[in-house]
């Protein structure tokens, strides 16, 4: 298990990880040593920085059981959103960057994606299936208002008609709204807003830089209303912090249009739990004992499960009566479920129905 590297004490504003946890593939390790010269200082806003990683590829493959998806494509590596429980921050690591803060901080947008993305869309062999925006980070997140590069990509499968499946926590995907209203159209797009919490305060040192509760709900309700398929995940339910709230996530989602509802689990893998077990031990030292022990019992007593089948759901006595609950009230909410995409009408790049497409 990684240690903790000491930093500035306490959590700094607007940020989701307390620490920098160490870098796995580093050949070296550093550790701050105290020197005696202590000062009562405000811990320092840390600056978001952005670096351009030129693409080699777009899509991204997996044969994961777990994901109704095969194929992905990120925009961007790290997320400023900051949610401290992002399955995706041990991937921060390859890159040479540290898991916690720097996953937040540090950020690499890429470029050329939609150049990549035609190239693949082309290829003799491609068979089409829906692409998953995105398997990793959030595709929305506040870089995306800058550089555009998910609305081009958006367009791009538009115009060769091409599923595509989203999965965001921002409001931001409302300025996309005519790409959605076009491609729901055609049967070319299904949205999950992710739902966490109805709590402003947890939200805010959950998932720092992420929209509100009322945001989330007002996305999926223009959405409904604009006809684009919207459902909502919530996820990641936590026991002993955000477990209580399932009925009402799924109840309120229901009422702002929601047509389907899934859930997860939280998961822990590699640097994410002693960054998780820091931010409960900052936000929630009271609770902290008692959620690490009902995860660790929904992961056959450790902190991660990674079998497939079971890193989604858990296992156990509590897990089982999660799946229960929210079963329960899936049925009684009458969700529709969801809308099969059309694979049928895919225009590959460069083909004679190019010439023809608005």
């Amino acid at each position: 298990m990684a240690t903790r590297v000491p930093t500035t004490p306490g959590a700094r504003r607007g940020r989701g990880a307390t620490f920098d946890p160490h870098n796995r593939f580093a050949p070296t390790r550093s550790e701050a040593i105290d020197d005696g010269w202590w000062q009562d200082a405000v811990p320092e806003r840390l600056a978001t920085r952005v670096t351009t990683e030129a693409s080699r590829s777009a899509l991204s493959w997996n044969r994961s059981p777990d994901l109704p998806f095969d194929r992905s494509l990120n925009p961007y590596r790290g997320c400023e959103h900051g949610c401290i429980y992002c399955y995706a921050r041990p991937s921060h690591a390859y890159w040479d960057l540290s898991p916690g803060l720097d996953f937040e901080t540090r950020l690499i947008a890429r470029s050329g994606l939609v150049e990549r993305l035609e190239e693949e869309l082309a290829k003799p062999g491609y068979v089409c299936r829906p692409i998953n925006l995105s398997g990793n980070t959030d595709s929305y997140q506040p870089l995306e208002a800058e550089r555009g590069t998910t609305r081009r990509v958006l367009e791009t499968l538009l115009k060769h008609r091409h599923p595509v499946t989203l999965v965001t926590k921002s409001a931001l995907i409302l300025r996309d709204l005519d790409v959605l209203t076009a491609l729901a159209e055609h049967r070319l797009v299904r949205v999950m807003i992710s739902l966490t919490s109805l709590d402003r305060e947890l939200k805010r040192t959950l998932e720092p830089r992420t929209a509100s509760p009322e945001a989330r709900l007002k996305v999926i309700r223009t959405l409904a209303e604009a006809g684009v398929p919207v459902g909502t995940l919530i996820s990641p339910v936590i026991p002993g912090l955000t477990d209580h709230e399932l009925e009402r996530l799924l109840e309120a989602a229901r009422d702002a249009g929601a047509s389907s509802a899934s859930w997860m689990l939280l998961r822990l893998p590699r640097e994410v739990a002693p960054l998780f077990e820091d931010w409960l031990s900052t936000h929630y030292p009271q609770r902290a004992d008692k959620v690490m022990s009902l995860m660790r019992q929904c992961r056959g007593g450790v902190d991660y499960d990674a079998r497939f089948g079971h890193r989604m759901r858990g296992e156990g006595v509590f897990a089982e009566l999660l799946a229960q609950r929210f079963d329960r009230c899936h049925r009684r909410l009458g969700f529709p479920g969801n809308v099969t995409l059309d694979t049928s009408a895919f225009q590959p790049p460069g083909a004679q129905g190019d010439l023809f497409t608005p």
